[in-house]
């Protein structure tokens, strides 16, 4: 499966648009990681623990997109986006989509 951010892949053509895929997870802090977080917040630098949740919530909506788009048989995914929102304090859906594509060979 390609997956670009742009809207066409060099040497290809889109011979069918498939529509709207997406794929999403929501998220919520743990309490023991905004202690660590809020003592990293004092003496700076990075949260480890944030980066890795937001990396593994971006892994998790990308595979849900990626599932979607091969069900429905496509080749690739074109202009791909990434979308955060804060649905409650603590708590953040992060949102995938793009549009799925069969190109020519």
């Amino acid at each position: 499966m390609i997956l670009s951010t742009t809207f066409d892949i060099p040497e290809k053509k889109v011979k069918a648009n498939l529509g709207l895929v997406r794929g999403n997870t929501i998220r919520a802090r743990h309490i023991g990681r905004d202690i660590m977080a809020a003592f990293r917040h004092i003496i700076g630098g990075e949260i480890t623990d944030y980066t890795k949740m937001m990396a593994e919530a971006r892994e998790q909506a990308l595979d849900r997109m990626t599932a979607e788009a091969e069900s429905l048989g496509a080749d690739a995914i074109l202009g791909v986006r990434f979308s955060t929102s804060e649905l409650m304090q603590g708590a953040a859906e992060f949102l995938v989509y793009g549009t799925a594509v069969k190109l020519t060979d």
